[in-house]
Parts: structure tokens; sequence; C-alpha cells
């Protein structure tokens, strides 16, 4: 016996759809073979088993998202709180607010229980921005500021961090090196854009404790900083919002907002 190759056929074999008995025959008097399937390195001898296929189906988007795995649960719109439509309608849209104006506005439609942050949202003509500012006015908890010693590493070694803000002198940066890694990710680590970098230990006390960085994301030019509390005077958070307006420059800034931890943006007019 020869040996058999198998042979997977998208279709079935064409049936005659001529009656049995009106079969065709050739001119030599033999009957037609049912329709043959020629397949390329077939020798002598050997021979074709035929595996049908089931008939294909069309399938849809939606059937073929399903078969991907779990359907897919389409975004749910964001749904706001009946205490954010009624504060947002306190505000125009698409109207630009000067700075003490949109002040008393983020103040009155602030809902949140507690003492909010006032936050200042900035749309940039580049991106890459990252440098420090010391705000006119101090918000918030006190923040605790220390200047690394031999007592310092002896802390950090036990996996105490009490402190805020970590001033360090070019003698102690090296020392620092090895806690880098639990410094860096909470900012803690001194450099000299932010100001923690000094170079005496006298001249901590020229350092202050409301420099904040203002820096854009990373692939975007946008700016995200607080620049004070809710209950903070106007004058004093006006005072931060033109402080900030001015180290980034009005002209590099494409669209300004602002807001508090819970209230709509106000948009600013900042030209």
């Amino acid at each position: 016996m020869g040996k058999t190759k198998t042979a997977f056929v998208g279709e079935k074999p064409t049936e005659d759809k001529k009656p049995a008995s009106a079969k065709a025959t050739s001119r030599r008097g033999k009957k037609e073979e049912p329709n043959k399937i020629h397949i390329s390195g077939l020798k002598g001898g050997q021979r074709i088993k035929i595996v049908e296929a089931a008939p294909t189906e069309k399938v849809t988007i939606e059937e073929a998202k399903k078969a991907e795995g779990p359907e897919r649960v389409k975004r749910a719109e964001r749904v706001r709180s009946k205490k954010y439509q009624e504060a947002k309608t306190k505000i125009t849209i698409g109207k630009l607010y000067p700075i003490e104006e949109a002040i008393r506005i983020v103040k009155e439609t602030s809902y949140s229980k507690f003492d909010g942050t006032v936050e200042l949202h900035l749309v940039t003509l580049k991106a890459g921005l990252n440098t420090s500012l010391t705000l006119p006015f101090s918000f918030g908890k006190q923040k605790r500021i220390e200047i690394a010693s031999e007592e310092t590493l002896k802390k950090m070694n036990e996996g105490k961090l009490d402190f805020d803000v970590l001033l360090a002198t070019p003698e102690m940066m090296p020392k620092l090196i090895p806690f880098a890694k639990i410094l860096g990710p909470k900012g803690l680590m001194p450099n000299p854009k932010n100001g923690t970098l000094i170079k005496t230990e006298k001249d901590a006390s020229k350092f202050s404790a409301n420099t904040s960085t203002i820096k854009s994301e990373k692939d975007h030019p946008l700016i995200h900083l607080a620049v004070g509390k809710v209950s903070q005077k106007e004058t004093e958070l006006s005072a931060n919002i033109q402080a900030v307006l001015k180290v980034v420059g009005p002209k590099s800034i494409v669209r300004a907002f602002l807001k508090s931890s819970m209230s709509p943006s106000v948009k600013l007019k900042i030209n």
C-alpha cells in the first residue's frame, strides 16, 4: 500500500447537478470522474484523504471582540454630584475671569467640608519647565526642616524620616548618596534647583519652607500647582498666583484655570 497524504479543503467538491441516470460520459464511453484536486509534491502510489472543513461564517466586529476575551465594558460617563452641578451654574462657560474675581468664585463654589486647597492649572506653549519659587504667603501645615548631619544618617539607617525638608552642605552630599533611593522618590534629596543644597549651615536661616517646585508634566506642557487654602485671605491667594504667573511668563501660558479641591474650574484672564 502507498502512503496517504491528508489534504484540508475549504469547500466541498462541486456536486454534479445532472440526474444519476443522465450522467455524462466521455468520448471513450467512460464516466466522468468527480472534480480532482492536484497537490504538488504528490508521489506515485500515494493517496489523498480529503477532510472537509466547516463552512466559513461571517463574524461581526462585536462577536470578534467577545471571542478575544471578556466583553469590553464601555466607559461610563462621569456623573457629577448635585452640589457640583449647582456650583457650576454660578460660572459662565467660556468667560475669562480676572484673578481677584476668580478667587471669590472659587471660594463661593467650594463645597468640601474640609478646608480645600486652591489649585492653579496651566497649559503652556512648551513642556520641560522645572524651576523653584518661594511663594509670598505660606499655607498648610508647618514644614519640618532639618540640616543633614551624622545624627540624620543614623536615623535614616533606622528607617526614620521625621522631616519634610532636608538641607545639606556639599560635604554631606556624598554621605547621602546611599539613601538616594529613599529620599529621591519622596522629593527629599537635597538639590540646588530647589535651594536645599546650601553652602554652609548658617545659610539654612535663609531657606524658606514656602518654596514650591514649578514643574511641567514629563511629556505634556501642563503645570499643576497648589497656591493656597480656601480659608486663606483673597489678597494672599492673589499674591501667590501672581508670583507663579510671573515666573512661568504670561506670554508662554496658553490657558489658566483656578479651582479648589472640590469645585468647578474657573478660566483665568492673565493678559
